[in-house]
Order: C-alpha cells, then sequence, then structure tokens
C-alpha cells in the first residue's frame, strides 16, 4: 500500500478526477491502480477565487516496488505507514490479575472514556466512578438549567458522563504529536459507536452535541459487555494513600456516601473543573503545581459574515461547511490575545458548575447551521498573574466568575456588551443585528470590570486589530458574552514521563485535561490511550 500525499483539485472538481490525478502523480495505467482510498481531505483558501482540494491519498498498486524505485525522490510518495492500534506488550500479563483489585476510573469525559475502553479492552475490567448523571439524564438537567436557571452542581455543562466535551462543538482536531497513531484509534471507535465515516478522513472533523450523546452511551454499553462497571453519582471526596515521601502508594478513594473502595492503580481523568476534587488532592499531599491558562469573552458574529470573508463566492459550499477562524494578536501591553474552541454555526452557552457564579462557553450541532459564529478570544496569564498557591489561579477563575454573576444581574444571566461599546468604554444598551444565542439571556452592560485590567486593555486593542486578518471582524455590534475562564485547567497534577504516575504518589495516575495535560476531546482520548497502557504495564508488573 503506497501513501500518495499533496494531491491537488480544485474545489469543484469532478469525482472522477481524483483518480486521474493519481494516476497521473504515480504514472501508471489504469490497470495498474486496484484500488484507493481517501485518507485526509483539507483546503487550501488563501485564494477565496481558487479555492483547491488538498488530498492524502492511499493506493493498491500491481507494483508497488517498481513506483516507489521510479519516484524515490519525490518526497509525497511513501510506503502507507501503519496507523492499526495494537496493545501494549503487558496487556496480555496484566488479564491476569483482572480478578484482584480492579483499576478505578474517575470521571467519563474524553479521557476518562479512552481510559476505561482500553483497560476493558485488555480483559482488566475497569471500575468508572461518575459524580454526575448518565448523559441522557444529565442532558435534561443542563437544558433545564438554561431554560429555568435552576443550577444541579453536580450535573451540568462539566459534569456528568461524557465530560464537557459532549456540550462543544465536538471537534475531533488537535496539533499533538501522535507518533503511534492514537488519534486513529480515537476516530475510529468513535465510528464503531455512531460518528459519521468522514471523521476518519476530513482535515477538521467535528460530531456535534446531540451525536455525541449517542456515541457516549455505545461505547458505556461496550465497556460493559467486556466487563466494566459504572456508578454514576458517585463522588469521589476522598483518597486513601499509605506510606510517604518516595514510598506514598495509592490505596483506594472513599465516595460521598462513606463508601471505600480498595485499588492501587486510580486514574485521574476529572476534567478541568474539578475544583473540589483539586483542592481534596493538595489537602492530601498529591503534587499539585499552578499552571497557565486563559481568560477572556465569547463572541458572536453572523455566519455569513465569516463564510463570505473566508470563502467569498464559495461560501455555502458543502464541501467547505460553515467556516472557521483562527486569529492570535500579540498586544502593545505583552499579551497574547487569541481566539479559542471556535464554534461555527453554534450557539454560546451558560456553562457554570457552582452556585452565584456564570462562565461561557460554545457548542454546536453537527449540522453547524445557526445563525451565529462564536468563539472564546482569550488573553493568556500565568501563574505570575496570580502568584502564591498552587489553587490560585482557581481562586481568580471564581472571583471572575462571581463578577459576571453579579454584572448579569444575579440570576445567571450572562453580562454582555457590544463590540464597539467594549473598545469605546461605554456601556451597551441596545443589541444590534446580532442576536444573543445564549440562554437563559444576555444582560448587556460593562464588561471593563469583568477581566482584570491587562486582560480589558489587551481585548480592546485586539479587536481593531483582528479586522486586518478578517475584514468585518470588528463589527460595531459583534456581541461580547462574559465571562470565558476555563479555557483549560489552571493547575497541572504533575506525572512521571516514563510511567505516567504521580510525581509522589504510587499508583496515581493524572490524565487528561484537569491533569493539564490535554486541551479539547481528541487529545484528551489520546491522554487517556497512553495512561490505559500505563496502568496495564504497572499491573502486569506489579500485580
Amino acid at each position: 500500500m503506497l501513501r500518495i500525499n499533496e494531491v491537488k483539485l480544485p474545489l469543484d472538481h469532478a469525482e472522477a478526477d481524483l483518480r486521474q490525478a493519481l494516476l497521473a502523480r504515480l504514472g501508471i495505467a489504469e490497470g495498474e491502480l486496484r484500488s484507493f482510498t481517501v485518507f485526509k481531505r483539507s483546503y487550501d483558501a488563501r485564494k477565496r477565487s481558487a479555492i483547491t482540494l488538498i488530498y492524502a491519498l492511499e493506493a493498491d498498486v500491481a507494483d508497488e516496488v517498481a513506483v516507489l524505485a521510479r519516484l524515490r525522490h519525490d518526497i509525497h510518495v511513501l510506503p502507507a505507514p501503519d496507523t492499526g492500534y495494537h496493545f501494549v506488550a503487558g496487556g496480555a500479563q496484566a488479564q491476569g490479575h483482572a480478578a484482584g483489585e480492579r483499576p478505578i476510573v474517575i470521571g467519563t469525559g474524553p479521557c476518562g472514556l479512552f481510559v476505561a475502553l482500553i483497560l476493558a479492552q485488555m480483559g482488566l475490567r475497569p471500575l468508572i466512578l461518575e459524580r454526575g448523571k448518565v448523559v441522557r439524564e444529565r442532558t435534561v438537567d443542563t437544558f433545564g438549567f438554561w431554560r429555568k436557571r435552576e443550577l444541579n452542581p453536580e450535573s451540568n455543562v462539566q459534569f456528568g458522563e461524557g465530560g464537557a466535551g459532549t456540550f462543544s462543538d465536538g471537534k475531533l482536531y488537535s496539533q499533538i504529536k501522535d507518533p503511534r497513531h492514537y488519534g486513529r484509534k480515537v476516530l475510529t471507535e468513535f465510528v464503531k459507536a455512531g460518528a459519521p465515516e468522514e471523521i476518519m478522513y476530513v482535515s477538521k472533523p467535528h460530531i456535534g452535541t446531540f451525536r455525541l450523546v449517542k456515541m457516549v452511551e455505545q461505547m458505556r454499553e461496550n465497556i460493559i459487555a467486556l466487563g466494566g462497571e459504572y456508578r454514576f453519582s458517585s463522588k469521589v471526596v476522598d483518597i486513601e494513600v499509605e506510606g510517604s515521601g518516595a514510598q506514598r502508594q495509592i490505596r483506594g478513594v472513599v465516595l460521598a456516601d462513606g463508601e471505600h473502595i480498595a485499588s492501587r492503580h486510580v486514574v485521574l481523568a476529572i476534567g478541568h473543573s474539578a475544583r473540589d476534587t483539586f483542592e481534596m488532592l493538595h489537602a492530601r499531599g498529591v503534587y499539585v503545581e499552578a499552571k497557565p491558562f486563559s481568560i477572556g469573552f465569547r463572541v458572536e458574529h453572523p455566519q455569513s459574515l465569516i463564510d463570505a470573508c473566508r470563502f467569498g463566492a464559495h461560501a455555502g459550499n458543502k464541501i467547505l461547511g460553515a467556516a472557521d477562524y483562527k486569529l492570535v494578536h500579540h498586544a502593545s501591553n505583552g499579551r497574547s490575545v487569541y481566539s479559542f474552541c471556535m464554534c461555527p454555526g453554534g450557539t454560546v452557552v451558560s456553562a457554570a458548575s457552582e452556585p452565584g457564579r456564570v462562565v461561557t462557553n460554545g457548542m454546536s450541532q453537527y449540522s453547524r447551521n445557526e445563525r451565529n459564529a462564536n468563539s472564546a478570544i482569550v488573553v493568556g496569564i500565568t501563574p505570575a498573574d496570580y502568584p502564591g498557591h498552587p489553587l490560585a489561579g482557581i481562586a481568580l477563575q471564581r472571583r471572575l466568575e462571581e463578577t459576571a454573576f453579579a454584572l448579569g444581574g444575579g440570576n445567571y444571566d450572562a453580562p454582555g456588551q457590544l463590540m464597539g461599546d467594549f473598545v469605546k468604554g461605554r456601556a451597551s444598551t441596545d443589541f444590534g443585528s446580532v442576536i444573543a444565542s445564549l440562554t437563559p439571556a444576555v444582560h448587556l452592560t460593562d464588561l471593563a470590570t469583568s477581566l482584570p485590567d491587562y486582560a480589558i486593555v489587551a481585548l480592546r486593542e485586539a479587536f481593531p486589530a483582528f479586522d486586518k486578518q478578517i475584514k468585518g471582524y470588528y463589527k460595531e455590534d459583534a456581541l461580547l458574552t462574559g465571562v470565558e475562564t476555563r479555557t483549560s485547567s489552571p493547575i497541572r497534577i504533575k506525572r512521571n514521563d516514563d510511567d505516567l504516575q504521580s510525581l509522589n504518589t504510587r499508583g496515581l495516575f493524572p490524565a487528561g485535561e484537569g491533569a493539564g495535560y490535554a486541551g479539547g476531546i481528541l487529545s484528551a482520548a489520546v491522554d487517556g490511550i497512553k495512561v490505559a497502557e500505563a496502568v496495564a504495564l504497572s499491573i502486569a508488573a506489579h500485580g
């Protein structure tokens, strides 16, 4: 099998053109090409008048050796790599210990889901603990909050089966290095669970909330069929550790109802908003440190404006879909301002998990056909901005979310402001052409006090500057909604590079976004696979 990269064709090419382009590229006759598949498809829209599709293809040819020899100087034609998933050596040995203490997985977001799946596929019968509810009950609670302002602190956008990624755009791409093709394993399992086949080859695959719900349910059924066990509404409130110094060893967990569950292998896949769990771990002496994250607002524009800016006359093309964007501005005060979690054709959602606090996120369905485009526009901050304690970033997040709650009227409405008014330093009193998508509601105000001064200064500079990158982006009545504070975990639960166990607590495996080792669905799931392999190797070696 051959991999052929950088096969370029016009956006509107005929289906047969791809085969002809491949034959020409390889310099072979029709009969020598047995079959081919599209491995990846992306596009180049830098010239809006001549958008190009770029393919990576895999081809079965009659004489692979001869083709490779003839094209040995073409760096885009090479043997297709093995992208299949192979279980780690030691997985089979670990199965012999499966009748003893079960590995525990705390959290059912993308990371915890793939930890549990890989362990179950290796016969290790994981016990999965989730503080929230099953995904459909959680969905009812979340929509109830949006409609009635009734927050359930244990069942919301952040907590419950599927994790925070369930109420998102369902983006499945990442810039992580992936030499073992773990990402391919993630996409393959998602397709098995009901995701569309196209996620295997489009350059920026996404799923959307409603499809994710069904997929999460199917993967849960698969894990249970393989010997895994789920316990919902099972909040871990403490861990049991024996020994001290380098001899610290996890011995189990304690649930909110007082139940003690023994295990020497516990995975922390707790997500970036499990603040009470972070506090408990720090109190129990698990090594935790502050890490950088970002703060800002959600920004809404008409999706039609973004489509026209990116694709010109090709706006609305089915292959291109709703346009996204990626923006960066280095402000004069030294801060970086950038777009984050851009949701084409989506909605801004209220993502609070604690009473008396307001925080936003973005979400869209697979169709991406809502009126507005939205993205977080955020300012990078570091522990130098919140010094003094490993958990100081959490305290900052809470203060900002409490301020947003008050600015929004104290009833879970989110504070908002028109872009032009924000840049000019005046409160907004009336909406313009951009209709707010967030529910319960957006309360217009002045956002100047919602973030630290350095962030406000940087954002006011960035919005007009972004207009140079996307003409029309600085739109007077584009809508800002505050605040975005959950861009990533404010802490890192550090682990060893070799065995992925906590720096100072053996048997404890920090994983995914909450532990500071991922950002987004795909990278969190990939980290889950790595951690599952580390758990299996540890069980095989030590029982």
